[in-house]
């Protein structure tokens, strides 16, 4: 049974910084592309950020280019979201996804597996 469980969310002031971590269970880690998605209230879910098996590559949305830093332990079966600068339009429920290709999908509908989310929120 596969499991994406996500962490490290919380709440913090515009500015601030605060890194989510994925781990995953049930399936080859090291061979799955995994992704950050995010919804946030009355909004459709988007993409955040999204990087392949190795970890070598990675894709940013623009809203969260420079900012943000997508990571990958495959020894441990985690990923994480270093998020900095935060403001408070990053307010939102913070997905991670996974799927089994050697490609960087960024389109949710590319996505196999996700987690149950956790909230982050950013105060002004």
């Amino acid at each position: 049974q596969v499991q994406l469980v996500e962490s490290g969310g919380g709440l913090v002031q515009a500015g601030g910084s605060l890194r989510l971590s994925c781990t995953a269970s049930g399936l080859p880690f090291s061979r799955y592309a995994m992704g950050w998605f995010r919804q946030a209230p009355v909004k459709e879910r988007e993409f955040v950020a999204a990087i392949s098996w190795s970890g070598v590559t990675t894709s940013y949305a623009n809203s969260v280019k420079g900012r943000f830093t997508i990571s990958r332990d495959n020894a441990k079966t985690t990923m994480y979201l270093q998020m900095n600068s935060l403001k408070p339009e990053d307010t939102a429920i913070y997905y991670c996804a996974a799927r089994g290709t050697v490609l960087v999908p960024t389109a949710q509908s590319a996505y196999n597996y996700w987690g149950q989310g956790i909230q982050v929120t950013v105060s002004s």
